[in-house]
């Protein structure tokens, strides 16, 4: 028998709910393609350290309930420089790596495109809370952290409604309101702030002033890319009049054990990108859109803003009357 092919992984940018299940899948399904897998550390950083493990049934054993990522992740200067990203094409080449997997977000991608660009065969798969990949319906860690916010936001109903307050629960997003228009109406919300629609705050104080008889709470949902929750309720609290509480949920959006929905699209993904890898593709990223998989080119998604459901923007607040 002959020296099996080898591919490279590695999982980049902010960790994801998920990660850990792609890690398992791209690794046991190349396997049973006779392929060897090289999981690279922290990212581009580790492809410029020569940083890895070659990883094994028995190593991916057990992440799949796992958050977080094996891997670990790190953003990294170096690798956006052509030192670094020889540094990193060497070392891919001095192992041997024929193709690379690539998971994370669109500044992830950016990455794959230049060692695309630069010979090196490279495969996407979308994970990031944020869901702000175009070319994919769904990213890796999206669904999750849905789960974990709407948990959390049941809590602080709870309290809302005891105390009869006000609530200014700001969630991530970067600068896509995607997360908070999707919580928002999962959640019940009254309001939802996001940075692609413009937002009144002294009309919605206004009608929080006028509509409070036999209303006990008021839950109003900020993307971080919109407006600070301080900001947010100290504006309410001087033109409403009344008291406003704050909650910034932060990185707890991100961690935890995945969904049932990240687990499986994090099995068909891996598979596809394996897929791809042996048929001899490279720069493109794996998506679902319309339930069914499919591919996009780098160059395509990373010139396109992905845009929020404006429909489903205008039937939360409907549905919040």
């Amino acid at each position: 028998m002959g020296e099996k092919r080898r591919i490279g992984l590695l999982t980049s940018g902010g960790d994801a709910s998920g990660m850990n299940a792609v890690i398992r899948a791209v690794t046991r399904y190349a396997i049973y393609n006779n392929l060897e897998v090289y999981g690279f550390c922290e990212g581009f950083k580790g492809l410029i350290n020569n940083d890895f493990k070659v990883l094994d049934l028995n190593s991916v054993g057990g992440i799949i309930d796992r958050g977080g990522t094996i891997l670990y992740s790190a953003r990294s200067e170096k690798f956006k420089c052509r030192e670094g990203q020889k540094a990193a094409i060497d070392n891919l080449k001095k192992n041997k790596i024929e193709g690379l997997v690539v998971v994370g977000g669109t500044g992830s991608f950016r990455g794959a495109h230049e060692l695309h660009k630069q010979g090196i065969q490279v495969v996407g798969i979308p994970a990031t809370i944020d869901n702000d990949v175009a070319g994919t319906d769904y990213s890796i860690g999206f669904d999750t952290a849905l789960n974990v916010i709407i948990d959390i936001m049941s809590k602080i109903r709870d309290t809302a409604s005891s105390h009869e307050r006000i609530f200014v629960v700001e969630v991530m997003g970067r600068d896509s309101g995607i997360i908070a228009v999707n919580t928002g109406i999962a959640c019940g919300a009254d309001y939802i702030l996001i940075p692609e629609i413009k937002f009144d705050l002294a009309k919605i104080a206004n009608e929080i002033k006028h509509h409070r008889e036999g209303k006990r709470h008021t839950l109003i949902i900020v993307a971080e890319g919109a407006a600070s929750a301080s900001d947010v309720a100290s504006s309410i609290k001087l033109l409403a009049g009344h008291e406003v509480r704050i909650s910034v949920l932060g990185h707890i959006q991100r961690g935890g054990s995945p969904s049932a929905m990240d687990r499986m699209l994090a099995a068909e993904f891996g598979k596809r990108a394996v897929d791809l890898l042996l048929e001899g593709e490279s720069d493109c990223m794996v998506g679902i859109r319309s339930m069914k998989i499919e591919t996009s080119k780098f160059e395509d998604i990373l010139e396109t803003k992905k845009t929020i459901d404006e429909d489903l923007y205008r039937l939360a607040h409907i549905l919040a009357l």
